[in-house]
């Protein structure tokens, strides 16, 4: 058997299409959408995020701004710019980058952002909405998992799907979207805490993984043929690579070839998929703040 493998190019392509089709609905007067993207700084993997945030917001005709905190700011100040742009009219969606270091308190920054306008759906009141089942904005990275499975796909009505992780940002409301009417998959959760990881993912036909763990799912607990849409990223050490570090899932992606029966490549997955949901996102609150409607 040959792993099929799961490129996210084309499903962030098609998720383009359905943005650009949004945007040129609209009379020509409209004034275009605009992301703020609130941020400390861009060390590390996040400027290659923050890179890809720029260019695609660009080339759909989605203006974009950075918010950087500066090195004598904290929490205090980063509460009081998130409650600017929640009131600034000119932005349609803010995107507070994730996760911060103490003594930032995450929860209580976001909350002051309307849920309008929060794009990562990761507030309280935003997941408490998506737990309703009547969400305004999903997180991104969690649509984009769905996205990838739909696009390909992948059993999800009627059969029995794993989620390996449990953050309020990734596992929890993917999993919450999956259970959702339409999706209709019987979601088992497992964590870092489960014991006996290979008996709570047995039959599972899809396990989404946003564990952050690198080598995490093996043959050792994978069920032969199962799909596995990798969500998690992890920097390791490689003399080799540029850097002398990178970019590695959950998967040990070597040892599942020709045992899973597909897997997203890390990078290259699930990364530019989340970038094209978070475009989505934006249009959305934008046509809410601009037409006072969502369309399609």
């Amino acid at each position: 058997m040959q792993t099929q493998r799961l490129e996210g190019k084309p499903v962030a392509e098609a998720i383009e299409v359905e943005v650009r089709a949004a945007l040129r609905s609209v009379p020509a007067s409209t004034r275009p959408p605009a992301l703020a993207s609130v941020h400390r700084g861009v060390d590390g993997p996040f400027r290659f995020y923050l890179k890809r945030q720029r260019q695609a917001a660009e080339s759909l005709g989605i203006r974009f701004r950075e918010e950087v905190l500066a090195a004598g700011e904290g929490p205090e100040e980063l509460v009081g710019r998130v409650r600017t742009l929640s009131d600034d009219r000119a932005i349609d969606a803010v995107l507070l980058e994730h996760p911060l270091p103490a003594p930032f308190d995450f929860i209580r920054a976001i909350s002051g952002l309307s849920p309008v306008k929060d794009v990562d759906g990761v507030s309280p009141l935003s997941l408490g909405l998506l737990g309703a089942q009547r969400p305004l904005h999903a997180p991104a990275v969690a649509r984009a998992a769905l996205a990838i499975a739909r696009h390909y796909g992948l059993p999800l009505a009627r059969h029995r799907v794993a989620v390996l992780g449990r953050s309020e940002t990734v596992g929890v409301p993917l999993a919450m979207l999956l259970l959702a009417r339409g999706v209709d998959a019987t979601v088992t959760i497992a964590h870092s805490q489960t014991a006996a990881l290979a008996d709570a993912l047995k039959g599972a036909s899809v396990i989404f993984s946003c564990a952050g763990r690198p080598g995490l799912l093996t043959r050792a607990n994978v069920p032969q043929g199962a799909a596995i849409i990798d969500v998690g990223l992890s920097r390791v050490e490689d003399r080799s690579a540029p850097g002398g570090g990178r970019a590695v899932g959950d998967a040990d992606a070597a040892d599942l070839e020709g045992w899973a029966g597909a897997l997203t490549p890390v990078p290259g997955g699930v990364g530019p998929v989340t970038v094209a949901e978070l475009m989505g996102n934006t249009v959305r609150a934008w046509q809410l703040a601009e037409l006072g409607e969502v369309r399609g």
